[in-house]
């Protein structure tokens, strides 16, 4: 029986709607598979963002007690310098003439004070 142009042509239309209809259903099963994977993906980056956004408040509360820590430190070191410039000028540098009559007199007392001491609880 053989076919008319017609028929042939409708048979050639039929199995090539037929390739493309499986081809594009094919692509839409896989295009919402990827839609599904997508959404899932914003679901974790939106957790992830929030989390970001708490370390980061986080690492800021941090950073202003550390400023806070670095300004006493340099309050600390200036209140320091004073007090050791105070005590080079005001107490050493003016008792430095006594020293030289201190030292013997200090180590002589402290000779016997250890003598002392060692007759005490040697004796």
């Amino acid at each position: 029986m053989p076919l008319t142009l017609n028929q042939f042509l409708f048979l050639v239309l039929t199995f090539a709607a037929v390739v493309v209809a499986v081809y594009l259903i094919r692509f839409l099963a896989q295009l919402r598979r990827v839609a599904e994977e997508g959404e899932k993906t914003m679901v974790e980056v939106r957790k992830l963002s929030e989390n970001l956004n708490e370390l980061d408040g986080m690492v800021k509360d941090r950073l202003v007690s550390l400023g806070e820590l670095v300004e006493a430190s340099k309050r600390t070191a200036v209140n320091l310098s004073e007090a050791s410039f105070f005590l080079a000028t005001k107490v050493l540098r003016p008792s430095s003439k006594f020293w030289p009559v201190m030292l013997p007199v200090i180590s002589f007392v402290w000779k016997q004070f250890k003598k002392r001491k060692e007759k005490k609880h040697g004796g």
